[in-house]
């Protein structure tokens, strides 16, 4: 065990800023070609295996009804190669490619079976793949969380699915002392495949109980890595990521997404689990900002464009660590951020990236960062209370036109 020990505290971190200590983490040693072809997933994208295609960035395109088309990016996507999909279809197929390719990837949670989960995700997969490895369980998200984390730690590849991520606080203590330290704790004997994935986010009237906004109760978590999808395209490139990671990862989907369109590769494709998208070039502003409020964002772009402004969006997706290689750049650029999010103001994602640009990029910055956050009170039913709780884009507007003066 010391030996052990001593060799895991001799490898190197992950050579960026705000990188993970490689004592709480997995990072796989370099493979061959041919090892890379079996289908592994490294820890930076530069690792990736080449398939003949390019990895492309997903756009907004068709996804919001009022969306702002992007530098030289038409909206039409009828003539693109590929299919369409819906998000949550392209979740399922990401993990049905996963489930194929990988007999060790299972899924357990509440009606995955043959109801086909509450958001209809693994719709399909318990008669394709059996009973077994599309486990119904009993509404007991600590015994099952923990099961599955037991069952990564045996070899399998547990894709674990909350229903809500509400209900996964009925889990924390799992997620938290096990999945996440158990590599550490156990001197790198164990790794923890696991993902944990689930509906979150504020709803249309679901209530509090069912419009929490997690993200920042598992961002203090040592040894997890947490992204959340926004597109159909980077919901399925995402989930096979996560499914391949040798790190315990936390999927966030926004229910609110389940239903947005795009069209997405025929050819196989994974999204890095560490890099931000640029949504949007621009010059004069850093919109930092991710899930549903990438919509949000984009609203408030073609308002600002009409104005005269050229804000430059970025969906950082991975909330854990932060890709400060591609917002570095871009502060470095523009020399103004604001980050507009649906996490709440206290210790939320924004708080953690806003500290994070100050210590790396402050000498960069022309203007104090701005955050925008939802407010620090439960979730009302009623419809109005509701949207004041949340981000609107007539807010953005406003706070780019204030930080542009």
């Amino acid at each position: 065990m010391a030996a052990t020990f001593q060799s895991l505290g001799a490898s190197s971190s992950l050579s960026t800023p705000n990188s993970f200590d490689s004592k709480l983490f997995h990072v796989p040693r370099p493979k061959s070609l041919a090892e890379r072809k079996g289908g592994s997933l490294f820890v930076r994208s530069d690792l990736f295996p080449d398939n003949g295609s390019k990895l492309k960035v997903g756009r907004a395109g068709n996804l919001a009804v009022n969306a702002v088309a992007t530098k030289g990016h038409s909206s039409s996507t009828a003539s693109k190669p590929g299919h369409e999909v819906l998000l949550f279809e392209a979740l399922r197929e990401g993990l049905d490619e996963e489930m194929q390719r990988d007999p060790c990837v299972c899924v357990i949670g509440e009606d995955v079976g043959h109801y086909g989960g509450s958001y209809k995700v693994t719709k399909g997969l318990a008669t394709k793949y059996g009973d077994l490895r599309v486990l119904d369980t009993p509404i007991a998200e600590n015994s099952f969380t923990g099961m599955g984390i037991g069952a990564a730690m045996t070899g399998l590849r547990p894709v674990i699915e909350g229903m809500n991520m509400g209900f996964l606080l009925l889990a924390f203590n799992q997620i938290s002392n096990n999945c996440g330290m158990l590599h550490y704790t156990s001197g790198g004997q164990f790794t923890i495949p696991v993902v944990i994935r689930g509906p979150g986010g504020v709803g249309r009237q679901l209530g509090a109980e069912h419009s929490q906004r997690l993200e920042s109760y598992f961002q203090s978590i040592p040894g997890i890595q947490m992204v959340a999808c926004s597109t159909p395209y980077n919901a399925k490139g995402l989930m096979k990521a996560a499914i391949r990671s040798e790190n315990p990862v936390i999927l966030f989907e926004h229910v609110l997404l389940y239903n947005l369109k795009e069209r997405i590769p025929d050819e196989e494709y994974v999204v890095s689990l560490e890099e931000a998208e640029m949504v949007r070039p621009g010059e004069h502003i850093t919109i930092l900002t991710y899930s549903r409020m990438r919509y949000h964002v984009m609203q408030a772009a073609k308002t600002l464009v009409n104005k005269g402004y050229d804000p430059e969006v970025i969906d950082i997706r991975s909330l854990k660590p932060f890709d400060l290689f591609t917002i570095g750049n871009s502060v470095k650029k523009t020399h103004r951020v604001l980050i507009v999010e649906e996490c709440m103001r206290t210790g939320g994602i924004g708080a953690s990236l806003t500290a994070a640009i100050n210590e790396n990029f402050h000498d960069y910055l022309d203007a104090p960062i701005v955050c925008l956050s939802s407010q620090d009170v439960p979730t009302p039913y009623a419809g109005t209370l509701e949207d004041w709780t949340v981000v609107q884009p007539a807010q953005i507007v406003t706070a780019v036109e204030q930080l542009c003066r």
